[in-house]
């Protein structure tokens, strides 16, 4: 007998389904997760699973990896691109593990990545790192408006970085708006603290590997931007094609047309947030400083919001580094910004 497990994985609990070859359902519990509460109450069924699939939610890692060194075959369910039975009157949560197991058995289930368990805490390293980049930044952003407001005018980011307390003071002579001031620059300098150690500890824990030095030839691209590129891309072989990895890298518009008329718009978060980021401040870097690059951004921006031309930008960088990884390539401005 052929049985096929589908597990609702919640924040503290999980609901696990196990159907036979005819939909039948032989198991059903609610667990609490703990995996070795889970294990055990899988063992009776151990040789007749053909395999598991979890959500991919926010915490499926002990899960996944549980399963997986148990000697199980797991599934990660992309849960974006799964749809549901649109006339079903009522639905829960055996419901929706009964659903996954049914979609593994007839082959249509939509895989999420699993990412190496032995990669992934260095990687969550450098998610934090980009959190803290914008948090930063966002604290550097307050103190300009802040000034702004109160002065007419305001102070490059470089500058602010320099600003000591007592040039704070006489930039701003009331106390209450002074205070604010010193606040963000007090958590941007720790932030920065922070960051600076990520990035060492990052760097000494992990290289980039052969086929992705050839990154660093990609204009805006340095040794941080070029690890996270590497360690959130995975294995470039698993995108089929270009359109796949610039989709997945949040480059791409997402729009429903039928017969010509556009009919709605589509999950423009699906993706990887981190790669999307990671383009992104290489696009702006690269504007900054390759000519043949700015060029290009200029003209887009004649056509339509600076917005949408460093979106452009990075699109492109996205795709060339597409063909960089999977044709071990140098980057060339000319045929990428034609």
């Amino acid at each position: 007998m052929k049985l096929y497990g589908g597990i609702d994985l919640h924040s503290n609990n999980n609901v696990v389904v196990l159907s036979d070859e005819e939909d039948k359902v032989v198991y059903r519990r609610r667990l609490p997760n703990d995996i070795g509460v889970v294990l055990a109450e899988l063992a009776p069924f151990r040789d007749h699973v053909e395999g598991w699939v979890v959500e991919s939610t926010y915490n499926w890692y002990w899960l996944v990896d549980g399963l997986m060194e148990a000697g199980y075959r797991v599934h990660l369910a992309n849960t974006a691109a799964i749809v549901q039975y649109e006339g079903l009157k009522y639905a829960d949560d055996e419901s929706d593990a009964r659903w996954l197991a049914k979609l593994l058995r007839l082959g249509l289930l939509p895989e999420g990545y699993i990412y190496p368990k032995e990669e992934r805490a260095v990687r969550d390293l450098l998610r934090r790192r980009s959190r803290l980049v914008q948090q930063r930044t966002s604290n550097l952003l307050a103190i300009q408006n802040l000034l702004a407001r109160n002065r007419g005018r305001s102070l490059s980011a470089n500058a602010i970085k320099r600003l000591t307390y007592e040039e704070v003071d006489q930039l701003l002579p009331d106390a209450d708006l002074a205070l604010a001031v010193k606040g963000n620059l007090a958590v941007m300098r720790t932030q920065e603290g922070v960051i600076e150690l990520l990035e060492k500890t990052v760097k000494a824990r992990i290289k980039l590997r052969p086929g992705f030095k050839p990154l660093l030839s990609v204009s805006g691209i340095g040794e941080i931007l070029g690890l996270t590129i590497m360690l959130e891309t995975g294995e470039i072989e698993r995108f089929a094609k270009v359109g796949n990895y610039a989709s997945y890298c949040r480059c791409v518009g997402s729009e429903h047309l039928s017969n010509g008329k556009r009919k709605g718009r589509g999950n423009t978060k699906n993706g990887n947030k981190y790669l999307g980021w990671a383009y992104i401040e290489a696009a702006n870097f690269a504007v900054r400083y390759n000519p043949r690059i700015k060029r290009y951004y200029q003209r887009k921006c004649g056509r339509s919001h600076p917005i949408v031309a460093i979106k452009a930008v990075a699109h492109k960088l996205a795709r060339a580094c597409y063909y960089i990884l999977r044709d071990h390539v140098p980057f060339d401005v000319e045929r990428a910004f034609t």
